[in-house]
């Protein structure tokens, strides 16, 4: 194939690329601002853990219903609409002083980012052509990493020379831009108009309905099902185990805040080492592949960190974690988008995405109750053996030859 042609079949994938770049680096100069306006406001480690359930809150409330508007919404307008909501009620968070109106406009906005995630999905599905999107997945994975080095480093050159405030303003800004960008994107739906709107209203009904049709896909597509809650299973692990980090390291391994900041970092070079890594062996790898060895060698990385006496260990246990994390998510999209028909993306993604949040919540408290009732040391490391576990059922049942159709 000509460049020309290259460039001619690449364009728009580009230019949705440069869109989620921009919005990343800003979603991460947001989430580091924000804690620190809350630290400073109220100087309570506890009101900034209210932060994380605010959000996690919302995305429950959120995932009920949103699958059932995206569906029938034409895509590229509401991710223009969801940008721009964000980009304004962001510009307003600084001028709120209380934690009660933060909280508020913190729920509001989380809305927004939660209804984006499966509306993109849904859009690049349908503008992605097949045989592109293990292609594209890998370097969204890319931008993402990127995003992970980039946008820490921005937000504290921005606390450098100005205030959390203007990180806050910088992350408008971004989404405004990623906005624009959305705009030139073509529109992949004929329709611009909810479907049904004259006749068919949002109610308790259709909910009912969706959710339905949701069992109806589950059921009928098991396979689908068990991967996806499989790989759902090791998100909510690792999310669970990441709460007790940062206590891990420093009152276990009694690293100090400076060590511990060489740890992170170790991660976000990881990261960028397998995305590259990624991007070059992504076309001839089965995506089982991707998402079954993924899994497997993050869950490794855990249990190589979480069993760790020694800066040294624990330090190879972060790099690999990182390091796996670009091919299992490349796998696990491009399967999503594979096998989960367009038509009913919104909802699927919506309900899993709610079974995901509710369980996220209740292991991140189970697992900070026994921290305190047993030992920090034995709650991370079983974690991690558990999702050892869930990993292994996760690969074997994935590479299995019979479903080789559902997973190149």
């Amino acid at each position: 194939m000509s460049i020309k042609k290259v460039l001619e079949a690449w364009r728009y994938p580009l230019i949705l690329l440069l869109s989620i770049g921009i919005s990343g680096v800003g979603s991460w100069v947001y989430f580091i601002a924000l804690n620190l306006i809350v630290l400073n406001i109220t100087e309570s480690a506890l009101a900034v853990t209210g932060l994380y359930i605010i959000r996690a809150l919302s995305t429950l409330f959120t995932n009920i219903w949103a699958g059932s508007l995206i569906d029938r919404l034409n895509k590229k307008y509401l991710m223009i609409a969801l940008n721009i909501f964000q980009t304004v009620l962001i510009v307003l968070l600084p001028l709120f002083s209380s934690l009660g109106s933060i909280y508020c406009m913190v729920f509001f906005i989380t809305i927004a980012s939660s209804m984006y995630h499966p509306t993109s999905m849904t859009y690049i599905t349908k503008l992605i052509p097949a045989e592109q999107r293990k292609r594209f997945n890998s370097l969204r994975s890319l931008l993402d990493s990127g995003a992970f080095v980039t946008g820490p480093a921005i937000a504290g050159m921005m606390f450098t020379i100005g205030t959390p405030n203007m990180a806050i303003y910088i992350n408008g800004l971004a989404l405004f831009i990623s906005a624009l960008i959305t705009l030139v994107m073509p529109n992949v739906e004929a329709s611009t108009q909810l479907e049904g709107v004259s006749e068919r209203k949002l109610s308790f009904t259709l909910l009912k309905e969706d959710w339905r049709v949701v069992i109806r896909f589950s059921r009928e597509y098991t396979h689908i099902m068990i991967v996806y809650f499989l790989f759902s299973a090791i998100v909510v692990l690792m999310t669970a185990t990441d709460s007790l980090e940062a206590a891990f390291a420093t009152q276990v391994l009694n690293l100090s805040e400076g060590e511990y900041g060489v740890l992170v970092s170790i991660a976000g070079v990881g990261v960028l080492i397998g995305s590259l890594a990624n991007t070059m062996i992504v076309e001839k790898t089965p995506t089982s592949w991707l998402i079954g060895m993924g899994a497997m060698v993050i869950s490794i990385g855990y249990l190589i960190f979480t069993s760790s006496n020694t800066f040294l260990v624990a330090s190879v246990g972060f790099f690999l974690l990182s390091f796996a994390t670009a091919f299992a998510n490349t796998g696990f999209y491009t399967f999503y988008q594979n096998n989960i028909p367009v038509d009913v993306m919104g909802r699927i993604g919506s309900a899993y995405g709610f079974v995901e949040a509710f369980l996220i919540i209740l292991f991140t408290a189970i697992f900070g109750f026994a921290s305190e009732q047993l030992s920090i040391r034995f709650v991370v490391f079983s974690g991690s053996s558990i999702m050892l576990l869930v990993s292994l059922a996760l690969f074997i049942f994935i590479v299995q030859p019979s479903k080789a159709k559902l997973n190149t």
